[in-house]
Parts: C-alpha cells; sequence; structure tokens
C-alpha cells in the first residue's frame, strides 16, 4: 500500500467531492480603449458564457436545506462576528456564487466553517469549489511547504477547525490517511535547509529595534509549563480528556506567531507550537482520530523545524513512526525512525537515543526480523545506561523511564513471537522485562495509561505461553485501571486480548467471568472501531 489510505468520509462529502468543482474562470481579454462600449458587452456575454455554475458548492447547499436569504442572513452574522462589518451579502449575491463568482476572503472561510458546523464534518474551501484544484493537495495531504508563515497559518486552520466543530470524531472522518512515499518523502525534507533562514534572522533583528517584545520571559515560560502539565494529564487520564483544551492551547499560541515577535520568542513560540501539536496529535491517537493524528504530527514537525530543535523533531517522528507500527506499516515506521535517527544524531541525549533505538526494534519486530531487534534493544538499553542527571533532558521525553525502556523491548520480543508464529522462545525473552515494566509502572501514580498498557501486554505474554489464568488476573488488573482512564487504545488493546483468551479457553471459568465483567464494566460503543 503507498500513496493515501481513505478514512471514512463526513455525510454526504463524497459525493459533493465527485461534483466537478469550478471557480470563475472569466479571464477577460482581447478588449481594446477603441471599442470599449462594444467590448463591455461582449465581455458580458462572454463571461455569462464561460462562467459555469459551482457545482460542489451548489451540492452543499442544496442538501444543507437553506434558502438563499438564510445563507446570506447566516454570513452576514460571522462576518460581525469576525469583525468584518464591511460585508453585507443578499440573495442575489449568493446566487452569484453558486452560478459560478468566486468571492473574495473571509466569505470562502466563512461558508467553509458554516457548511462544516451543518454536516459535522470539515467542509474545506477547496470541497466547495472555492480554492483552484492546484492548491488542494497541499491543504489536504501532508505534503506541505517547509516555511514559517504557512505552517503558522496551517496550524491556526487545523485547530481552528477542531475546535469550531467541537465534536469527537470531526476531523478523523474528513480526512485522508497517507502511507508509503506520500508520506515519507514530504518528511525527508524535514532536514533540508532553509534557504531564507538569515533574511529571516535579519528581519527579526530590525523588529528587536523597533518593537519592543509582545511576551515577558515569565509569560513565556508559563506557556511551556502548561504544556508540561497538558503532557503529565495526558499520560495520567488518557488523550480523551484534555484533547480539546491541548487544542484551544495550540490554537492560542499560533495567535501570538501571527504577531511580530523577536527571533528569539519566536523560536521558543515554535517550539511550544510543536509540542503542543505533537500532542495533540498523541492525543487523537489514542482517541483512534488516526487522520487527524497524523495532520497534527505533520504540522508539529515543521513547528520543530522553525524552532530549530533537532531533538523534538525526532520526538514527533517516533510517535508517527508508533502510530504507523499499530497500523501495520513498519516499513514507514522504520523509515520515519531512521530519518530521526539521523537528523537528531549531533544532539540528541542518551534518552532520547534509547528511545528511538526502542522504537527501531518495535519495527524490526513487526517486520519479522530478529537479529535486528536484538540489536536495536541491546542499542537501547546500552544508551539508556549512558543518561545521567546533567544531560539537560527536554520534559518531553522524560516519560522514557526504566520502566519505559523495558515496556518497549518487551513489546518487541512479544511482537516478534507473534510475526514468529506465537514462538515461545521470543515470548519467553519478553516475559522478564515485562514483568519489570509492570512492576516499575505499579509503582508510578503518574503514567496509569502506560501502566494499563503493560498489564495488558503481559496478560498477551501469559496466553502466548498457555497461562489462561495468569493471563485473566493481569487483564482483570488491567480492566481497574482502564475505567480510570480514558484511552481507546488501552480499551481496545483489552477487548482484543480477552477475546483471545475466549477463543483459546473459552471453558475456563475464570476466562468467561472476565469475559462477562468486560463487557459490563467497559462496553463497547460505536466509536471505538477506529483506535488500535
Amino acid at each position: 500500500m503507498s500513496g493515501s489510505v481513505s478514512s471514512t468520509t463526513g455525510t454526504g462529502r463524497a459525493e459533493a467531492e465527485g461534483a466537478a468543482g469550478t471557480t470563475d474562470p472569466t479571464g477577460r481579454s482581447g478588449c481594446t480603449d477603441g471599442d470599449a462600449k462594444a467590448g463591455d458587452k461582449a465581455d458580458d456575454k462572454a463571461e455569462k458564457a464561460e462562467k459555469r455554475p459551482n457545482e460542489r458548492l451548489n451540492s452543499w447547499f442544496l442538501r444543507s436545506g437553506w434558502s438563499k436569504g438564510e445563507l446570506a442572513r447566516q454570513v452576514n452574522r460571522r462576518a460581525r462576528q469576525l469583525g468584518a462589518h464591511h460585508i453585507s451579502t443578499d440573495t442575489s449575491r449568493v446566487r452569484r456564487w453558486l452560478d459560478g463568482e468566486q468571492p473574495r476572503e473571509p466569505i470562502p472561510k466563512i461558508l467553509s466553517e458554516l457548511f462544516s458546523e451543518r454536516f459535522g464534518c470539515v467542509v474545506g474551501v477547496e470541497d466547495i469549489g472555492l480554492r483552484p484544484a492546484h492548491q488542494s493537495p497541499s491543504a489536504a495531504g501532508v505534503d506541505l511547504p517547509w516555511a514559517g508563515p504557512q505552517t503558522v497559518e496551517m496550524l491556526s486552520e487545523f485547530s481552528r477547525s477542531d475546535l469550531m466543530l467541537a465534536r469527537r470524531g470531526f476531523l478523523g472522518t474528513a480526512l485522508a490517511l497517507s502511507a508509503g512515499p506520500s508520506l515519507i518523502e514530504p518528511m525527508q525534507r524535514w532536514l533540508v535547509p532553509t534557504p531564507s533562514g538569515r533574511e529571516r534572522v535579519a528581519a527579526a533583528a530590525d523588529r528587536d529595534r523597533v518593537r519592543r517584545p509582545r511576551l515577558s520571559v515569565p509569560e513565556l515560560e508559563l506557556l511551556e509549563s502548561t504544556t508540561m502539565m497538558f503532557r503529565q494529564w495526558d499520560a495520567q487520564c488518557g488523550g480523551g480528556l484534555r484533547r480539546k483544551a491541548v487544542v484551544g492551547q495550540l490554537h492560542e499560541v499560533t495567535d501570538l506567531l501571527q504577531e511580530p515577535q523577536p527571533d528569539a520568542t519566536g523560536r521558543r513560540l515554535f517550539k511550544v507550537a510543536a509540542e503542543l501539536a505533537q500532542l495533540a496529535g498523541w492525543m487523537s491517537y489514542d482517541v483512534g482520530l488516526h487522520p487527524t493524528a497524523q495532520k497534527y504530527f505533520v504540522l508539529a514537525l515543521h513547528a520543530a523545524k522553525e524552532a530549530g530543535d533537532r531533538p523534538l523533531g525526532s520526538f514527533i517522528l517516533s510517535s508517527m513512526s508508533r502510530q504507523m507500527i499499530h497500523l501495520g506499516r513498519p516499513d514507514d515506521a522504520l523509515e520515519l525512525i531512521h530519518l530521526g535517527q539521523y537528523g537528531s544524531r549531533e544532539n540528541a541525549t542518551p534518552r532520547t537515543q534509547a528511545m528511538l533505538y526502542a522504537m527501531e526494534a518495535r519495527a524490526y519486530a513487526n517486520m519479522g526480523q530478529p537479529a535486528k531487534v536484538k540489536r536495536a534493544v541491546t542499542m537501547a538499553e546500552d544508551c539508556f545506561s549512558d543518561c545521567a542527571p546533567g544531560d539537560g533532558d527536554p520534559d518531553w521525553i522524560r516519560f522514557f523511564s526504566e520502566a519505559e525502556l523495558n515496556a518497549e523491548n518487551a513489546h518487541s520480543f512479544r511482537d516478534l513471537a507473534y510475526v514468529a508464529g506465537r514462538s515461545p522462545a521470543y515470548a519467553s525473552l519478553a516475559r522478564p522485562k515485562m514483568e519489570r515494566a509492570v512492576e516499575l509502572f505499579a509503582q508510578d501514580g503518574e503514567h496509569q495509561r502506560s501502566y494499563a498498557l503493560n498489564l495488558i501486554g503481559m496478560a498477551t505474554v501469559h496466553l502466548l505461553e498457555g497461562e489462561p489464568e495468569e493471563s485473566t488476573v493481569m487483564a482483570g488488573q488491567a480492566l481497574r485501571v482502564a475505567k480510570q482512564v480514558r484511552s481507546e487504545r488501552v480499551n481496545n488493546r483489552l477487548r482484543k486480548t480477552v477475546d483471545n483468551a475466549a477463543r483459546q479457553y473459552g471453558r475456563l471459568p475464570e476466562v468467561r467471568t472476565l469475559t462477562d465483567q468486560l463487557a459490563v464494566q467497559l462496553p463497547e460503543s460505536a466509536e471505538t472501531g477506529q483506535a488500535v
């Protein structure tokens, strides 16, 4: 598989996208000063003859059930909310849009918002035929321009759409998931130097001389500490509880980035934006919104590049790699990890390097390459042994503790056991590391989701070794923790593990009891099918 992996579309979206979207194709030419009157009449006739109805906009409009007058009133109301008091739309203007006229900003953005709210999915400007077709691949996919202003604009627009719809599943049903070369090749440009870097620094220096910094150092530090707090909440409570708050904070930071800032302040703000976008992506992944998560990860990588923070970029790439592993794309996962390792090779701390090697092992395990798994596991452990208190680890890598190291390496051997046909040899390698991870996470009250995931991992190892009773004990403990966090990743893994136990050992009373408890205490909803 390469290219795009289609996600489920929003209501009526495919129908609208199947229609031929057109913009105003007037393109007047050939009129001279000597035949002004005749030319004007000819141009009017030619414009009417050449202009075609905007079929995409017509499709959305007809299915909305609105009248032209009602749409005009809503546009005017939203424009006033945005401070665009000069806009005064009426039914005749709406009719001209439907006939193919291209409205000026902010009308396209307003129409996008109104239709998005009406249909409960993101309806982009290009989806309603109001943006040239050649712009839509960049707007919709992951091959985005590597430039600061565009990065800020895309972060702002995407987070705004997220907040605007204020409902779970809003973007995950309206995006496509990229994989293969269409994902890897754009990410490789992360390492390409930005040609305009010197000019940007010079311009920033000029601003420093004529403007006072908008943000004080304490204000910047508060933004950074708030990001740390969100990260702690995610580890303790799962991605489902605080995701909207993180997206809201991200949107606020993009507002600050759109204002003139000294270069040092701008870089710190881009770093905050990168960390928040990564966290928004991680939380989206945790609740099963995979296309949304990928888009946030990509935007986070763009922001990290603007911040000049390559270790942070490697961390973002590791998040993308983990997602690809869970989506059954270990080859893509390995490419992303190698890109992160190469990009951060000169300045990543030993802890960050250990994390990257551990993720490399996960990718190799899912590719069924045991020798490379063992090598990567050893490298991860060696790098971790080099960790020291004075390394200057950033907050985003502090999660990678001894417990996390053992958990990742245990899952690598567990995954290898699955790929090798439920091999008991690899399961036996996973067992001591998984036991150590569970022991350490049991003492850690902050990382409850990781505790639950490793209890489930221990349950799977017991199943691989033919120990169903011990497996139900671990799964039962995981169920108690799962009820305290909001993570579809945890819930789905627990359901799959219990289902496997029921298929193999369904006659055992312990397995039947656990199956009944799971059905009552953690019922499966219609929304949970996306999470992996």
